[in-house]
C-alpha cells in the first residue's frame, strides 16, 4: 500500500478541486479514473478503467489530501501510483507545495525477508 500525502501551495481547496476535476473529464466521456462506491462527502474512492485497486482520497489537515493506494497485485499498485501523480501534475501541478509517499507493506503479503 502507498500512502500520499498531497499539500497546496497556499490556501487553495485541493481536496474538493481534484473531485470536481475528475467529475468533469468523466462527464465529457474521458479519463481513466472514475468514481467508486457510496458518495460520501468527506472521503471518495477512485478506481483505475485498466489497473486492479482504488484509490481512497480523503481531505486531511490545513487543506492537504491524504491518498491511500492499494492494490491485490504489486504490479497494478505501481501503475497506479504513477498514474494518479501524472494526473495530479497535469491538472493541479502549479498548485502544489509537495507530494510525500509512505510505502507500507501489508502484513502476510510477501512474509519474511527479502532475498
Amino acid at each position: 500500500m502507498k500512502l500520499l500525502q498531497i499539500v497546496p501551495r497556499g490556501s487553495t481547496r485541493l481536496y474538493g478541486a481534484m473531485i470536481k476535476k475528475q467529475a468533469e473529464i468523466r462527464k465529457a466521456g474521458r479519463g481513466t479514473f472514475s468514481r467508486a462506491g457510496a458518495r460520501k462527502r468527506h472521503a471518495a474512492r477512485w478506481t483505475h478503467v485498466r489497473y486492479k485497486g482504488s484509490i481512497l482520497l480523503e481531505p486531511g489537515l490545513s487543506e492537504a489530501v491524504e491518498v491511500a493506494i492499494k492494490s491485490p497485485e504489486r504490479g497494478d499498485e505501481a501503475r497506479l501510483l504513477s498514474s494518479f501523480l501524472g494526473w495530479l501534475d497535469r491538472h493541479f501541478g502549479d498548485e502544489l507545495s509537495s507530494v510525500n509517499i509512505q510505502y507500507q507493506q501489508l502484513s502476510g503479503r510477501h512474509g519474511g525477508a527479502r532475498r
